[in-house]
């Protein structure tokens, strides 16, 4: 086996790896011994030429994501292992024997030490993704380790990287099954049963990490009229007729979201729900609005900054759909708002929704502060792996 490449960084560098901090970051970067590819493994050591972590190679201002902080062997035991510890946790948080819940997250990246990596189980099917090379590369022992895990419990194994691998890696990825035959059966979350595209849907095909976030719903839906915005597949509105809302209307701006958004409620309640689906931009449905035509407004954009660099821009964001909601909204109205947007810290989102309560005019309490369950875990030690931020508030 040929020896990892080793990394050496410059005299002082290894601080945030000595509080097992994940990540290494090439400004960190003294020299490089070797000529490491774009996910190899690489040895880093301080200075003084002491061994510090092994980890995956890329390109770029991360250049090495760390798998472990002792110097091992990466193989199919370390990888059954690594699993094992994830899959406790879910056991421990009720999940994976579930019946009334076959669908949560496995694997969270940094947050399960295993960084460049989410493995989503959607009952007898799971869905892989790989947010770098070194996780691409090693998704063949990801499989091995997944079958070792859950035996026949698993059927299928669909590898959905294409679209998270980075740009500039060079790697022709085509999303397909690495193992077995999914079955169409819809998933049960709380009781609650979806359909989910894990072939074409957004992200690993349903937004597992807003679980406990739509059970809150349900809790505060009973004799409310609803508004569900960037409804995807409609998890909010299944969770809020489950409540007993009186009307929920799911706006999505694709077609094919809100076909699936009244497919899910149609699963749940039948066609005779007093359920609409509607196809439009959510700026836009909202200026049309009527004022105080619904009391329970949700609020759940996609990321609108990706990186830094376009912060100002969806902070200005987040405050325009805010206040629009805000002014729209019954008095004694209940609006849920969130953030999934990792450069967007728990400061900045409520400083946006501040001052969109101040545009609107309206007095806002906070009832609630949200954010990813525990299938979604942080890692103490990483706290860039807190991304989902939500409010619940009252607006008299």
């Amino acid at each position: 086996m040929t020896q990892p490449a080793e990394i050496i960084l410059k005299r002082g560098k290894e601080e945030s790896l000595l509080r097992f901090h994940p990540w290494v970051f090439s400004g960190a970067i003294e020299s490089v011994v070797g000529e490491p590819n774009e996910g190899d493994l690489v040895r880093v050591y301080d200075s003084r030429h002491q061994f510090i972590a092994l980890g995956h190679c890329q390109v770029g201002a991360i250049a090495v994501r760390v798998l472990s902080f002792r110097d091992e062997v990466i193989e199919d035991s370390w990888w059954n292992s690594r699993l094992q510890q994830a899959y406790t946790l879910r056991q421990a948080l009720g999940l994976g024997d579930s019946t009334e819940t076959t669908c949560y997250r496995l694997i969270h990246g940094e947050g399960d030490s295993l960084p460049g990596l989410v493995v989503d189980i959607y009952g007898t099917t799971a869905v892989m993704q790989a947010h770098s090379v070194g996780m691409y590369n090693s998704r063949e022992a990801i499989v091995r380790a997944i079958r070792a895990l859950y035996g026949d419990r698993i059927r299928a194994i669909f590898d959905k990287s294409s679209g998270t691998l980075p740009h500039n890696a060079g790697i022709d990825a085509v999303d397909g099954y690495l193992y077995g035959t999914p079955s169409d059966e819809p998933v049960m979350e709380n009781g609650n049963r979806f359909h989910v595209n894990w072939e074409r849907g957004q992200k690993t095909g349903f937004f597992i990490d807003q679980r406990e976030n739509r059970a809150l719903v349900g809790r505060y839906a009973h004799g409310r009229r609803v508004l569900n915005t960037f409804s995807y597949t409609g998890g909010f509105s299944v969770y809020a007729l489950q409540g007993g809302a009186t009307s929920v209307d799911s706006v999505d701006s694709s077609q094919r979201a809100v076909e699936l958004a009244r497919e899910n409620v149609e699963l749940n309640f039948g066609a005779q729900a007093p359920h609409r689906a509607i196809a439009s931009d959510t700026f836009e449905f909202l200026k049309g609005v009527d004022n105080g035509a619904y009391n329970l407004i949700i609020l759940d954009p996609p990321a609108f900054a990706k990186h830094h660099k376009v912060l100002g821009n969806a902070l200005k964001g987040y405050q325009r759909l805010n206040a629009q909601a805000m002014m729209k909204i019954a008095p004694g109205g209940i609006l849920f708002t969130f953030s999934c947007s990792q450069a967007v810290t728990r400061e900045h989102f409520r400083q946006a929704v501040f001052s969109a309560a101040v545009v609107a005019g309206r007095n806002v309490r906070i009832l609630h502060q949200l954010t990813q369950p525990a299938d979604h875990p942080i890692n103490i030690f990483h706290p860039e792996g807190e991304y989902l931020k939500g409010l619940v508030l009252y607006v008299e």
